[in-house]
């Protein structure tokens, strides 16, 4: 068996270059708008969802990204097609690591309807988060799974020499950073909005060894929070 991997300095000791991260999430979908549990299910973009990417991609204008990975879900693969065009990324690349957590029972459903059905799950979830969803996938699961993301952003951002930008989902953002602070637990949550940018800077070490690295921007909403509505997975 391999050993777990550990996100921390001596993960990225062998970028060459001081590299910056940048993990988007999707824009607005309908269901979003609606307040509805998301999970693996498709929901389009609205036009609300397509100004944020929009806004977003001219935030990104002139930050040296090379690389641009997205979940395979069309809601962050039309994010990254509008990213990608505007800052002259041609070819986003699917990346299944970065698909949304599997949000089970819950999945469609707004948080009156999973009270409703779901009154013990419903209550359990404000301390437990995903872990009081017996069908939904585990937070050890989402930690493995963060953790090769990682390796698969930190290789692409060795093969481009350059910043990576990564469009995902609010329940599997949550993991991209919580690995990095050695995180294994849901609580306490971090506030993921519709095309928020969360930027991880690393610094090589002069000679080797472990990296700096620096959390820059966490929920940063390019244009405000006008066009935002409350964070749902």
């Amino acid at each position: 068996m391999k050993p777990e991997l550990t996100i921390d300095s001596a993960f990225f000791s062998d970028l060459e270059a001081p590299t910056s991260f940048f993990i988007l999430r999707h824009g607005e979908t309908t269901a979003n708008a609606e307040g509805r549990i998301q999970g693996r299910s498709e929901y389009p973009l609205n036009d609300n969802g397509r100004a944020q990417a929009s806004e977003l991609s001219a935030h990104l204008l002139g930050m040296g990204i090379r690389r641009l990975l997205h979940s395979p879900l069309a809601r962050a693969a039309e994010t990254a097609a509008i990213v990608g065009s505007a800052i002259g990324v041609a070819a986003p690349e699917s990346e299944p690591l970065l698909v949304e957590l599997d949000t089970g029972r819950f999945s469609g459903l707004t948080w009156g309807e999973i009270e409703e059905r779901y009154p013990e799950e419903h209550k359990a979830f404000g301390s437990l988060s995903w872990e009081a969803v017996p069908d939904a996938e585990s937070a050890e699961a989402m930690y493995r799974r963060a953790a090769q993301a990682w390796s698969r952003l930190k290789a692409a951002a060795i093969e481009s020499g350059g910043a990576v930008a990564a469009v995902s989902h609010g329940g599997t953002i949550q993991w991209l950073v919580r690995v990095t602070f050695g995180c294994r637990t849901w609580m306490p949550l971090i506030t993921t909005g519709n095309c928020g940018v969360f930027e991880l800077r690393v610094k090589p070490a002069t000679g080797g060894g472990p990296a700096f690295m620096h959390w820059r921007e966490i929920n940063l909403l390019p244009g405000g929070d006008a066009r935002r509505t409350p964070p749902v997975f």
